[in-house]
Parts: structure tokens; C-alpha cells; sequence
């Protein structure tokens, strides 16, 4: 529990969301008094933070309303905020105005409200995505290729962030997220499935066996959060500065396969490529977090195999929630 003068009035985007959710309730744990953004008639009911509903308060925006957001600052009065919300990173995200509404419009409306009312600090949630496909690890000033939609408007919206804290002096990273995992995921996604799945003794399906993905547990990618959040800034210091986050190590499905099969005591053998890999799907993608653990200090501290371990138990200790993700077992989305 901070003291006083550490506690922070926090607003935070995107809880009801899995990063999200797990931002808030360390926040909470904490002690921060934490209020969270969600958009009027949100479909996304906050299952992921019903146990800290008492612990939070919300506060409601609609898109097409533009000073909804700059009255939600006023009556707020945040010192830190925390955007995660986001749209189109999951393949049956395809609406591409709700995309640009969530990625680069609502960004841009906090930002303004972020300058207007005063707040210390702004991080930013941004996307390995932005890169592209590349056959290295890529370093935070390389040139950006965005292959999607969504990509691309994160990347704006990175670069939105970028300029407004370098014109402003307020602390506005982007954190540039590899591929989260842990507890709260999105159902349908491959280690959900893969938790599930494991737990009646089955592989779900699996694309290519060299597929590979930098997995950053979840606990890690909120650590960055709060390290970028108390970030001090001086004279030599970029306040939009741009942070990879992931492990540094990429774990090809195979691996992920053969260290999975013990913890979950699958016996039955796995079948890759019995789905066909999807266009982001490669063989490269790895972090470079040199520049995170230079300035802020931050390292992950998870092996996937300890983070993996985690979400088993986790999941084991959540059976209210085994209904939810075994309905989606036949779909398999990384």
C-alpha cells in the first residue's frame, strides 16, 4: 500500500480487456484510487474485474460524444493514465471504423484531455505489430511496416503520442507489446485453448510447428506499465519514447508443445498444421528490450515455462471460468 503522497488517481482504458484487466488490479493491489474509462453500452461486460469491482470506479464515454472524454478528466482529474484500449487485434475485429475510433480518434481525445488537465504521465499501449514481419529483432527508432489496419493505426497513434509529449514535456511512452499471455487471456487464443485443451488431455489445433512468437507474461508487461508510468523525465530524456516489451527469447510452437505436454500431463501426441497458418503467422519474431532495460531498469522475470506454469494454476484455481473457454475450443486464434 503506497503512502499518500505515492498514491495516484489513475485512469485507466481498455480493462475490461485482458492486459487491461490485470493493469487494474495491480493498480488496486496497490492502493491506487483507480477509475476505469469503458465506452457507454459496452458489450464486453468486465468479467475480467468483477472481483475488484468494489475497488474501482467507472466512468463511461460514448464514441461519437466528443467532450464526453475531456468531462470525464474534469470530474476525474487523473494523474497517470494507462490507454489500453484497442480494437482489431483479434481477426474477428474487422470494423475498421471502430478500429480508427479506438486506436487513433479516442487516443487523440485523450491526449488533448491528458495536456489540458494536467497529467504527469500518459502510457501508451502500441503493438509489435507496427513493425511488420521481420527476420530480426527489431530496434524502437527502425522504420515501421504495419501489415494490417490495426497495425497501422497504432502506429499512428504511437507517433501521436511521440509528438504530443515531446511538445508538451508530459511523460507519454508506448510500450510496444509482444505477445502477452496469462491469466484473464481472450478466449480463443492459443494458450487459452492450449490450458483448456490440456485439461482434457487433448492439443487443440496448431499451424505450423515453426511458428514462433516472443512470449511475455503477463505480470512482466505490467511491471513495464508502472516503471513507465513513475518514468522522471530530464533534459537528455524523449518524453514519447517508444519501449519494446517481450522476453527477448522466441519459443517456436513445438517448444511450446513439448514444454506444455508435462505440465498439463497431455499424453496424446500433437498435429500441427491441422490449421492452416494465418498471414501473420512467421518463424521470426523476437524482442529487443535493450532500450527498456537501460532506462527503466525493467527485465522480465518469467521464463515462458514459469509463465505458463502460472496460467495452469490459475486456471485450475478458476473453475467458474472453465465453462467459458472450453465453448470456444474450436477455435484457435494466436
Amino acid at each position: 500500500m503506497p503512502d499518500l503522497q505515492q498514491r495516484k488517481v489513475v485512469l485507466v482504458t481498455g480493462a475490461t480487456g485482458f492486459v487491461g484487466a490485470n493493469v487494474a488490479r495491480r493498480l488496486v493491489a496497490e492502493g491506487h484510487d483507480v477509475h476505469l474509462l469503458l465506452r457507454k453500452k459496452t458489450n464486453q461486460f468486465p468479467w475480467r474485474i468483477s472481483e475488484i469491482s468494489e475497488q474501482v470506479k467507472l466512468d463511461f464515454y460514448t464514441p461519437s460524444q466528443a467532450k464526453d472524454i475531456d468531462r470525464v478528466f474534469s470530474e476525474v482529474k487523473p494523474q497517470w493514465v494507462f490507454h489500453l484500449a484497442a480494437h482489431g487485434a483479434y481477426s474477428w475485429q474487422q470494423d475498421k471504423e471502430q478500429i480508427l475510433e479506438s486506436n487513433y480518434i479516442l487516443t487523440s481525445r485523450l491526449l488533448d484531455a491528458a495536456v489540458e488537465h494536467g497529467c504527469e504521465s500518459f502510457v501508451n499501449t502500441g503493438t509489435s505489430s507496427e513493425y511488420g514481419e521481420k527476420d530480426h529483432a527489431p530496434k524502437e527508432d527502425e522504420a515501421l511496416n504495419p501489415v494490417s489496419y490495426y497495425a497501422a493505426t497504432k502506429a499512428g497513434a504511437t507517433t501521436l503520442c511521440r509528438y504530443v509529449g515531446g511538445a508538451h514535456k508530459i511523460n507519454m511512452p508506448t510500450l510496444r507489446l509482444y505477445s502477452c499471455y496469462g491469466p484473464y487471456e481472450q478466449p480463443n487464443r492459443l494458450m487459452t485453448n492450449l490450458v483448456a485443451c490440456g485439461f482434457e488431455g487433448q492439443w487443440p489445433t496448431l499451424v505450423d510447428e515453426n511458428c514462433a512468437h516472443d512470449f511475455i507474461y503477463v505480470e512482466d508487461a505490467v511491471d513495464a506499465y508502472l516503471l513507465a508510468a513513475k518514468r522522471r523525465l530530464t533534459q537528455s530524456c524523449d518524453p514519447g519514447a517508444i519501449y519494446n516489451v517481450g522476453t527477448g527469447t522466441q519459443t517456436k510452437l513445438k517448444e511450446v508443445v513439448r514444454i506444455a505436454a508435462p505440465l498439463l500431463n497431455i499424453k496424446a501426441k500433437p498435429s500441427f498444421g491441422s490449421m492452416p497458418n494465418r498471414a501473420w503467422d512467421a518463424e521470426v519474431w523476437v524482442c529487443d528490450h535493450a532500450k527498456i532495460t537501460d532506462e527503466l531498469g525493467w527485465r522480465p522475470k518469467h521464463s515462458f515455462e514459469d509463465g505458463l506454469r502460472k496460467m495452469v494454476d490459475w486456471y485450475r484455481q478458476s473453475p467458474h471460468l472453465h465453462s467459458m473457454y472450453k465453448e470456444e475450443l474450436q477455435l484457435t486464434l494466436l
